[in-house]
């Protein structure tokens, strides 16, 4: 799932988890089975049923990604797989998998929006709530735990508008959808998404 919420849409996506925090207990295991995933991916033409992932949208997100995936480099992430151009026509990209990432890093404060993964390792709960926190964004999140206590625990203190828990990218009709701090005002779907249309009148009557 979690390999999904990152590079779907060649990770062009509002809310892709391009960052990822994993106890540090299962952080080997884990980043080898993204990186056997991401290997597994197959980059092509979006018209052809057998490809996983497309093109970057155009030159100018083309090259903005690959400066990212530069960066990473050389602030010292641990380039793990991809990190390069598919073939020599279009803007395809590589799935691209950093381990060792640490939160002062560009690739761990800014929005790549392409098929970048920057996994991060974290003790216990209360740091990963705050170097979660610690970024200008906070439009949505994932939880995967199997114990309900972490997950309110996370969940209340998170400053992201959505959280998903066990699950990503699931949305519904009357569930409110929008960010908190530079990730957008307001809200869509849900009763809070019709506030945006509507026009409130106050009368003031001296009797």
């Amino acid at each position: 799932m979690k390999n999904f919420g990152l590079f779907f849409n060649q990770g062009q996506c509002c809310c892709a988890g391009s960052r990822l925090f994993v106890e540090e207990k299962c952080y080997d295991e884990f980043v080898a089975k993204s990186v056997e995933l991401a290997k597994q991916r197959i980059v092509g033409d979006p018209f052809d049923e057998k490809t996983t992932q497309g093109p970057q949208v155009d030159q100018t997100q083309f090259d903005k990604v690959m400066d990212y995936i530069e960066s990473g480099q050389r602030e010292g992430a641990k380039l793990l797989c991809g990190g390069s151009r598919v073939g020599t026509r279009g803007y395809f990209i590589e799935p691209t998998v950093f381990a060792d990432v640490q939160d002062s890093m560009k690739i761990a404060q800014e929005e790549i929006f392409g098929p970048v993964m920057s996994i991060i390792k974290f003790k216990d709960i209360d740091e990963v709530i705050q170097r979660a926190n610690d970024t200008m964004y906070g439009l949505a999140a994932g939880i995967w735990t199997q114990d309900i206590s972490k997950v309110h625990q996370i969940a209340n203190r998170l400053r992201a508008g959505t959280v998903w828990v066990n699950c990503y990218d699931a949305f519904d009709a009357a569930a409110p959808f929008g960010g908190f701090k530079q990730s957008g005002m307001g809200r869509e779907l849900g009763e809070c998404g019709l506030q945006q249309y509507t026009e409130i009148k106050t009368v003031t009557i001296k009797l």
